[in-house]
């Protein structure tokens, strides 16, 4: 995830649009409300099968995305293991900066 896409993170975050940690992720996918998730590049097993699975279960596209520590910072918090994307334009756009081996598509 480049720096361009922590600020579309940052973005989304003062807008409202984004879903901040594994629980409200998780029960945000089950409700049909995420275009994205974006995981934590040294993210712990429980959210690979939390959330990951889910995600992908609902059709829902991941990124990798920077440390735990590093995405919490960028959220004013102190470590996020995920976090989910409501906003369609706001995911195409962090969806679009990001190199294809780094996404997984629907």
């Amino acid at each position: 995830m480049t720096k361009e896409n922590w600020g579309l993170l940052g973005l989304g975050a003062r807008a409202g649009t984004l879903v901040v940690g594994t629980s409200g992720v998780r029960a945000a996918l089950q409700r049909d409300e995420l275009e994205l998730v974006v995981v934590a590049g040294d993210h712990g097993q429980r959210t690979a099968e939390k959330v990951m699975r889910l995600a992908q279960a609902r059709g829902v596209d991941t990124v990798i995305g920077p440390s735990a520590n590093q995405l919490g910072r960028q959220l004013g918090r102190s470590s996020v293991q995920s976090v989910g994307v409501r906003d369609r334009k706001l995911a195409a756009g962090i969806l679009g900066a990001n190199r294809p081996e780094h996404a997984r598509r629907k």
